[in-house]
């Protein structure tokens, strides 16, 4: 699918103020999309501001522009007076106002412009002016990068560039999953004839750990690892407890559940951390299991066929005990 982004070039003037937003607990295609255009408008003259919801990984924080983002969770008064007061508000990497969690509710009742730019499936196009969606893309980076091509004149240099592949590279599993597209590799490409260091960018992605996420990986790994064999499934689940034992900080457990899917013979992975209020559940898969349907269905989530998320408001224990018994009735498609 080709977008027409012209509609957007002539909404926006200098006199126009911009705000930039992510999901909660933003991901590294969140953080990318959104400083990717940050840096795009800044070049541009335009005023801009960057707002997420709430803290992101400290693997993401070399980004360059990350400390010029707002944190709502930190500054609620300034987040939500941007929100009620810019011209223009893009929606980076999300398909609904909820997905802000309490910074959604003043989304929802903005009066700006609002522009969506998503590759989640259901998109929310009645709380948006313009909507961008597409499912068949890698990363809303991806998106991002065709939207400053076709609106220029700026040219994408090495911090937009950086950014975008980091959105792309973390949204694909460094390309294992969501990326059966010629046009992501192109793109990447065209990244690269920029000067990027992709083997940095990996590095600092991949490769900086703390003691204590090692430590936690490993505890995760020998002690909280169960396989339902007759499933093809796997599953890791850490409690509050756990999590505070071993000094967790935000993306901390970010790909563990791949760890779990990438057993030989496993189909389809979990991982389920306890928060305070509910259970996160992170669902990943191969082949034509959809674990966006699985989400979508059973615990008040979605995303994407073979990556998505929910949530569970039952207690841990409840939590599994429902996830095992619906293992049946999805045991054909996932041992066929």
């Amino acid at each position: 699918m080709k977008f027409d982004f012209s509609p957007i070039r002539k909404i926006i003037k200098p006199d126009k103020s911009i705000l930039l937003t992510s999901h909660s607990n933003p991901d590294g295609d969140a953080i990318g999309s959104v400083l990717a255009l940050y840096h795009f408008f800044t070049q541009s003259g335009y005023q801009v501001k960057a707002l997420v919801p709430n803290q992101f990984p400290d693997f993401l924080r070399w980004m360059p522009g990350c400390k010029d983002i707002i944190i709502f969770e930190k500054n609620k008064e300034l987040g939500k007076k941007l929100l009620n007061g810019s011209d223009i508000i893009f929606s980076l990497d999300y398909n609904s106002p909820d997905r802000m969690g309490e910074a959604g509710k003043s989304l929802a009742k903005s009066k700006a412009t609002k522009i969506l730019i998503d590759h989640h499936i259901n998109p929310d196009i009645y709380n948006f002016d313009f909507c961008y969606s597409n499912i068949n893309t890698s990363s809303t980076s991806e998106l991002v990068y065709l939207l400053i091509k076709e609106i220029g004149p700026v040219q994408i240099n090495s911090s937009i560039s950086e950014c975008i592949f980091t959105g792309i590279v973390t949204d694909t599993g460094s390309f294992s999953y969501n990326c059966n597209f010629e046009q992501t590799f192109s793109i990447v490409s065209e990244l690269i004839q920029q000067g990027i260091d992709i083997t940095k960018i990996n590095r600092l992605i991949y490769a900086t750990n703390t003691e204590s996420r090692l430590r936690l990986l490993g505890y995760s790994l020998s002690e909280k690892l169960k396989l339902y064999p007759g499933f093809n499934t796997a599953i890791i689940c850490l409690s509050k407890e756990e999590l505070k034992k071993y000094n967790h900080q935000i993306g901390d457990t970010e790909g563990l559940v791949n760890y779990a899917l990438s057993i030989k013979g496993i189909r389809f992975a979990a991982f389920f951390s306890e928060k305070d209020e509910k259970i996160r559940m992170s669902f990943r898969s191969v082949g034509d299991f959809s674990v966006n349907e699985f989400a979508r269905l059973h615990f008040e989530g979605g995303g994407h066929r073979n990556a998505a998320g929910g949530d569970s408001y039952l207690s841990m224990e409840k939590t599994i005990d429902k996830f095992e018994k619906l293992l049946f009735d999805y045991k054909d498609p996932l041992t066929k």
